[in-house]
């Protein structure tokens, strides 16, 4: 295994709150609950949800630099199979739906709208870009 730079270690931290119900942490303090069968966020939800946070972070940056979107939404849809795979997702869709304002600002946004959404996703969304890419993930028990 090669050497780890700390600074590109990203981590969190489940630990239950009673069954079924998890409160996720990260190191700087933030917080989340996940569970299944309730209203909260189930961790599937939890992993559209940093599909769409990561690729809206890329886009909303480069893109509220001309112009205060009046409209800022993205909606992230996958179909929940089992197959001989065992469970997994198929078919994932990010679907942004932003509009700005008229004027020279809000063209400038509309203009490069498309192509930031594009190297959002061919470059820069971890999260996206680590799903297609397909990474294992190792479990241990300590």
């Amino acid at each position: 295994m090669s050497e780890r730079d700390p600074q590109d270690l990203r981590r969190v931290t489940l630990t239950r709150d009673a069954v079924g119900r998890y409160t996720v942490r990260n190191d700087r303090g933030g917080s989340i609950t996940t569970s299944s069968g309730t209203d909260e966020l189930s961790p599937v939800e939890l992993l559209l949800a940093g599909i769409a946070g990561c690729t809206a972070v890329d886009v909303d940056t480069v893109t509220t630099r001309r112009a205060e979107p009046e409209q800022f939404e993205v909606e992230v849809t996958a179909d929940k199979v089992k197959d001989e795979h065992g469970n997994h997702l198929q078919d994932i869709e990010v679907r942004f739906r932003v509009r700005f304002p008229d004027g020279d600002g809000g063209d400038a946004a509309r203009e490069m709208l498309p192509k930031l959404v594009r190297r959002s996703h061919d470059e820069w969304c971890t999260v996206s870009r680590t799903v297609e890419l397909g990474q294992p993930v190792t479990t241990t028990v300590e």
